[in-house]
């Protein structure tokens, strides 16, 4: 990567997010907008291994200074929750098919940070406290596979019946054609009645920050050193 990198941030009334453009799941929060930049940025190394995991080129930004704010969204109460909910504007842009394999393979990476976190994690006590509260690792799991599906109707598709009874990769998979079929313009396999389907970047971009956000709170949560189980 050459030059500042573009990244917009979602203001909420008692907290922050700062996410990358370009990059989803790279995505952090605070209490102000400096606070989750420098935050964006000290995750730029724990970042840099899903990228790695894609196989696609990243280089950990030394600093905040390195970002450019490109665009400041509003935040509702979902982002005082904890939530990265808003949309940039670059989630609307066409994806052509090599930025979708780009797109799909960091998502792909997220979703395997989450598993591989919460595979390392089996057997192990959960620390508790601000940083991760009381959910146990069982219930981080459900959490994300239900928050998965949800992702998967927001995007405008159901799960269909041949991806029943395999799981998350099922799920994954359904998304992943999901995801293709819309950036193509083509009806998805089994179409759900969304009124305001979710656009394919952001989709991916909600998708991933999710999975990965769960991943490093397990792995901070069970003492795991910086990400790198």
């Amino acid at each position: 990567m050459t030059g500042r990198l573009p990244v917009y941030v979602e203001v909420g009334a008692t907290k922050v997010f700062a996410g990358a453009i370009d990059w989803p799941g790279w995505c952090r929060a605070a209490r102000s907008e400096a606070e989750a930049l420098e935050a964006l940025a000290a995750y730029g190394s724990r970042y840099a291994r899903i990228a790695g995991r894609a196989k696609v080129r990243f280089s950990a930004p030394a600093d905040a200074e390195q970002f450019e704010v490109v665009q400041r969204l509003k935040g509702s109460s979902g982002t005082d929750f904890g939530v990265a909910s808003a949309s940039p504007e670059a989630d609307g842009a066409q994806l052509d098919d090599g930025e979708l394999a780009r797109q799909t393979a960091l998502l792909t990476a997220c979703w395997e940070a989450f598993d591989l976190a919460a595979t390392a994690a089996r057997g192990v006590q959960l620390s508790v406290g601000p940083r991760g509260g009381g959910r146990t690792l069982a219930r981080i799991v459900d959490h994300v596979t239900e928050a998965e599906e949800a992702y998967l109707g927001q995007l405008g598709a159901r799960l269909p019946t041949d991806a029943r009874g395999h799981g998350t990769a099922g799920m994954r998979r359904a998304m992943l054609d999901a995801l293709a079929a819309r950036a193509h313009d083509k009806p998805v396999a089994v179409p759900r009645n969304t009124k305001r389907p979710w656009s394919p970047r952001y989709t991916v971009r909600r998708s991933a920050w999710h999975a990965l956000d769960h991943a490093w709170e397990i792995e901070d949560r069970s003492g795991g050193t910086d990400g790198r189980r």
